[in-house]
């Protein structure tokens, strides 16, 4: 049940991805942010495309999915902490999707299915297959602190980028709307829910039925 269940999810995300990088190959629309990318050139639009939370969360989804679909018993420190990003990337992502960007997009054709499968089928198979199948025990301390060296990388890179070209992949960052003290702040508020949601995902880790079983 493990091995389909992490098959499907890594099914849905790789074809949303790939309908995604067709509307940008015809100048669609890039449903992470609701906008045309037709104003732009192919390079910009594939960079910021791989600049969204969004794609690298389910990226590493897609990664893991595959790899607990070969064997669900996989462990290691680099397959923890792949794991743990994950999980808590792409809860992020489905959190910040429903409460602050969902009215701003409204993706029609296949950008409606790519959205679907970024925003909300992905957040909930992830969740839900960790919670029915694990890998558990799998969160220790090391893993924690080496799961946010990414999402701090991620928006450290954010700001850089944001700086040098004047775009930010949201608008609840970007700096030439809101200002840097205000973009700051959105950004600490987002670790600080991070955060929670890591140390409620290490206590169930520990609280939950050992999975896979034996």
């Amino acid at each position: 049940m493990s091995r389909a269940w992490h098959l499907i999810l890594a099914i849905v995300v790789a074809a949303s991805l790939a309908l995604q990088v067709w509307l940008l190959l015809a100048g669609g629309q890039d449903v992470s942010s609701g906008q045309t990318s037709a104003h732009v050139g192919p390079t910009t639009r594939f960079v910021r495309f791989f600049s969204y939370f969004t794609i690298q969360s389910n990226l590493i989804v897609l990664f893991v999915a595959i790899g607990l679909a070969a064997d669900p018993r996989r462990d290691g420190r680099f397959w923890r902490v792949a794991r743990l990003d994950a999980l808590l990337g792409i809860a992020v992502t489905g959190i910040v999707f429903a409460t602050l960007l969902s009215g701003l997009v409204n993706p029609t054709g296949a950008g409606a299915w790519a959205n679907a499968g970024f925003h909300y089928v992905s957040p909930a198979m992830t969740l839900a297959g960790w919670l029915l199948f694990g890998p558990r025990p799998r969160i220790d301390a090391r893993s924690l602190a080496l799961a946010f060296a990414w999402p701090v990388a991620w928006l450290a890179y954010t700001l850089v980028h944001g700086a040098a070209t004047g775009w930010y992949p949201y608008p609840f960052l970007d700096v030439g709307k809101v200002g840097y003290a205000r973009s700051i702040a959105n950004m600490a508020a987002v670790l600080v829910g991070a955060c929670a949601l890591a140390a409620a995902l290490a206590v169930l880790d520990r609280r939950l039925p050992r999975a896979p079983a034996g």
